[in-house]
């Protein structure tokens, strides 16, 4: 798939604050006034910001309203009206901490059940997908909650149980990547099925159907190389997981605590582009790209 920036922008920023937005629903860290105000603003504007993103890679952006209407059958919907009950309700939950130093603990609550079903519902929108191996398996959605989960509570300052979240993180990334190299072979999917020819013996494309590119070649048909996919995994592994462990476990100090949330964060992009960038589509058996 084509890893357009404004997805991996939105996927990766919308993680981090219905991250954060999950904690302080559920009291962590204990905040009021000012510092609560602080924290909610972090909160609205990776996650607000991760939203407006995603409609940059709409045809139409002004159309992006019309999702709230295919709620029965859409995951993209159901993502829409969830992100936004969330955020209605963790605002009566922060005004609260902030204007009257009064935590709603039921309003927090399900506040917090909104914010990470919120990412359930992104998660999702890829795992849906048959036509994507790679993303149609159980891990897919393990993948985003654990990710918003550990960036979250990174976020909220959450030193002792931060590392053992984003080990977690690690663990499952790396368990999505050995089953999404095989998800396209084990799904039984070929050039036979791709174009209807399933007469013995071995089918190859001779020529590709057309002489230029199109919409499908140009969005659902990216191919990155083996080696260099190698590298991008250790870097985006090494930064969302390892190095913000290791500042994590040295003396507690705030720019070490910043340093650990910016190596997240990059490692988090590395992570999504390769999400998107090493997902074949099977629409690429038809033009021979697999």
């Amino acid at each position: 798939m084509h890893p357009a920036p404004s997805v991996i922008a939105f996927t990766t920023l919308s993680s981090l604050g219905f991250g954060l937005l999950f904690w302080l629903g559920l009291g962590f860290p204990p905040v009021t006034g000012w510092v609560a105000f602080t924290f909610f603003v972090l909160a609205y504007l990776l996650a607000v910001g991760g939203l407006l993103a995603s409609t940059f890679h709409l045809g139409h952006p002004e159309r992006a309203l019309k999702a709230f209407i295919q709620w029965r059958s859409s995951w993209l919907s159901r993502e829409a009206w969830t992100s936004l009950a969330a955020l209605l309700v963790m605002a009566a939950f922060g005004a609260g901490l902030v204007f009257a130093a009064t935590a709603l603990v039921p309003l927090g609550w399900l506040g917090a059940v909104l914010s990470i079903g919120t990412v359930l519902t992104t998660s999702m929108i890829y795992t849906q997908l048959r036509t994507v191996p790679r993303w149609h398996q159980l891990l897919t959605p393990v993948l985003f909650l654990s990710f918003a989960l550990a960036g979250g509570s990174l976020l909220a300052g959450m030193v002792h149980l931060a590392p053992w979240l984003l080990a977690a993180a690690g663990i499952v990334q790396l368990a999505h990547w050995y089953l999404g190299d095989s998800a396209l072979a084990r799904s039984g999917t070929d050039l036979a099925t791709a174009t209807g020819l399933g007469a013995p013996g071995r089918i190859r494309a001779f020529e590709p159907p057309h002489t230029g590119p199109n919409y499908l070649t140009r969005e659902l048909v990216f191919v990155i190389g083996r080696k260099h996919a190698r590298k991008l995994r250790v870097i985006a592994l090494v930064l969302l997981s390892v190095l913000p462990i290791l500042l994590l476990l040295l003396p507690f100090h705030h720019v070490l605590a910043a340093l650990a949330v910016l190596s997240h964060l990059a490692g988090a992009a590395c992570s999504r582009w390769l999400f998107f960038a090493e997902a074949e589509h099977v629409v690429g058996l038809y033009y021979g790209k697999r």
